[in-house]
């Protein structure tokens, strides 16, 4: 196996390959409220920024601004921010790192809030890896944090703190809104888009949701035939030579099943994947002893993992993904002439690809599946299975 090659090739595209991160109509408002009309980068961020790119026109030289000199930007019909101090809380939603003070431990910070919904009522996003904080305002209020809170109780249990209903029940004063309804809105982005909206309809105000389509998990499914460059080989020091095998490079094959979940953010170019595989290694050798050795595998494999776009044009892209793949053997075992056969275990492993998309429906992938020691179950033996796999893909929808 060229392991080396593939390591090459992933260096080479994960430096050399960009995303299709370019730069899309917008402006800024400084803190003289002069506002620049402008050319702002669009990494269409998953976590709030504190500074941007921009350029006055497609020629010019590309700048850089900071939150401490912009009040306000936004990305034409796509997002806006907006700098305001807030009072926020930073308490971890983590189980394990969970508050036991149940209110909310305020800091004051200035931030550029997301704004998801501009309206009679607005409604802002903040987010900073696993930290999600939503805050809110009206005409006639301060934009303040809606509070959310998970903590340890005194028994060592888990309490909630759904303040955050008691906001909008005060706040949001609608007869399409009642208290009932109020109570089955949860701290997420979409049952708050949900109550922002039925809010500035019922008072008959025009609003903008700057989140009407970016807030979509998008799926694939695609089946993925392929063939598998395998080497196998075994060792077992205590026992006759003759009985160890080394097979390099056999030709078997795969057939997988692929469903693809895209990311909502970053411009489509994370998603996550799993896989399940069949595939099968056969081979046979004649020892110097004239014995014949066979080995069959077959397997369902499946891998779980994570894939990185890098996009070329609107037709074609690039990706590199890892993944852990679990590995479910049957109807597997070594045969001897002269000697008991030795049954597989199944087994774990990682898989490294590089590959290339076109149109979102054509696929071309070169993985490297490391190696997987499918004797363990033998104290005595040792053994390696690993495999470079040529895929080939075709998205259903």
């Amino acid at each position: 196996m060229n392991k080396q090659l593939l390591c090459i090739l992933i260096t080479i595209l994960s430096i050399h390959s960009y995303s299709q991160i370019s730069f899309e109509k917008g402006y800024f408002i400084d803190n003289s409220n002069k506002k620049t009309e402008c050319l702002i980068k669009n990494y269409d961020w998953k976590n709030n920024p504190t500074q941007f790119e921009y350029k006055l026109s497609e020629n010019s030289e590309e700048k850089n601004v900071t939150i401490r000199t912009v009040k306000e930007f936004g990305i034409d019909n796509t997002s806006k921010y907006i700098r305001q101090t807030v009072n926020i809380d930073k308490s971890s939603d983590i189980t394990s790192d969970l508050s036991d003070v149940r209110n909310p431990i305020f800091n004051e910070e200035e931030l550029f809030l997301k704004v998801i919904i501009e309206g009679k009522a607005n409604l802002y996003s903040y987010e900073d890896g696993n930290l999600k904080r939503y805050f809110y305002n009206t005409s006639n209020t301060i934009i303040e944090q809606l509070i959310y809170k998970r903590y340890k109780t005194s028994d060592n249990t888990i309490g909630t703190y759904y303040r955050f209903r008691q906001q909008l029940l005060v706040d949001l004063k609608c007869d399409a809104i009642s208290t009932n309804y109020i109570e089955k809105v949860d701290y997420k982005k979409s049952d708050l888009i949900n109550i922002f909206k039925k809010y500035n309809e019922c008072n008959g105000t025009e609003f903008q949701n700057f989140e009407q389509n970016d807030n979509k998990v998008l799926f694939n499914l695609s089946i993925r035939p392929g063939i598998n460059i395998s080497s196998f080989s075994t060792n077992n020091p205590s026992g006759a030579s003759s009985r160890n095998l080394d097979f390099k490079n056999e030709i078997g094959f795969r057939f997988g099943l692929e469903a693809e979940f895209i990311m909502p953010f970053n411009k489509n170019k994370w998603a996550l994947t799993i896989e399940p595989t069949y595939q099968y290694f056969n081979a046979e050798k004649t020892n110097i002893n004239d014995d014949l050795i066979s080995v069959n595998y077959e397997s369902i494999e499946i891998p779980i993992g994570i894939r990185h776009y890098f996009f070329l044009n609107d037709t074609s892209k690039l990706f590199i993904n890892g993944s852990f793949a679990m590995d479910f053997s049957f109807n597997s075992e070594i045969k001897y002439t002269e000697f008991n056969s030795l049954d597989f275990k199944s087994g774990s492993r990682y898989g490294f690809g590089i590959g290339y998309k076109y149109n979102d429906l054509y696929s071309l992938e070169l993985r490297y599946l490391t190696g997987n020691d499918v004797l363990s179950n033998y104290r005595s033996w040792e053994s390696n299975y690993d495999t470079v796999s040529v895929i080939f893909g075709y998205t259903l929808f």
